[in-house]
């Protein structure tokens, strides 16, 4: 049997030509099950109301694995410290903003908890040495915090389409494999 997978996107969304949308296309051309919904006014975020949504969403859909990219990464340890939620088999965390990032329009995430469980059999982190919204010393930071395993990427910035992330075969290797 496949694994269910949920895709979360960040701020703003994760359209084509964006690794996620990408991701979403391969798993379901090959049969696979997959969410990736477009969450509550993606421009203009809420946490209160992305993670009532995504409690909803995990509580109907019942996935195996859960991707999270950028926002999605944050909701995801609000999710996990609140702890309202079951555990999935595997979760991969790509791209997070740092704990204390400050934006206005996205405010309502931060700072963001170290939760002590991250409801998942299995996690990883990946992240970029050039990201702008996390260096490289705060993700070590994180992956020891978190106690995960890590996947830095070379000059791949927040690791998004417009740094040349839409095809990303790695990364359906690591869902599908």
């Amino acid at each position: 049997m496949r694994a269910k997978t949920l895709i979360l996107h960040g701020w703003g969304g994760s359209d084509t030509p964006h690794w996620q949308a990408w991701l979403a296309g391969e798993i379901a051309k090959d049969y696979g099950t997959v969410a990736f919904p477009l969450l509550d006014n993606p421009h203009f975020p809420t946490k209160n109301r992305w993670m009532q949504q995504v409690k909803t969403l995990l509580e109907e859909f019942k996935p195996d694995v859960v991707i999270c990219h950028s926002l999605g990464c944050s909701l995801w340890l609000h999710l996990c410290e609140e702890g309202e939620i079951d555990p999935v088999k595997r979760l991969l965390l790509v791209a997070p903003p740092r704990l204390d990032l400050e934006l206005d329009t996205i405010k309502s995430f931060f700072p963001v908890p170290i939760p002590d469980f991250l409801y998942a059999d299995e996690a990883m982190l990946v992240t970029s040495n050039t990201d702008p919204y996390m260096s490289y010393d705060e993700a070590l930071a994180l992956q020891q915090e978190l106690d995960v395993d890590m996947k830095v990427l070379e000059d791949a910035g927040h690791i998004n389409a417009d740094s040349g992330y839409g095809e990303w075969p790695w990364v359906k290797e690591w869902v599908l494999g």
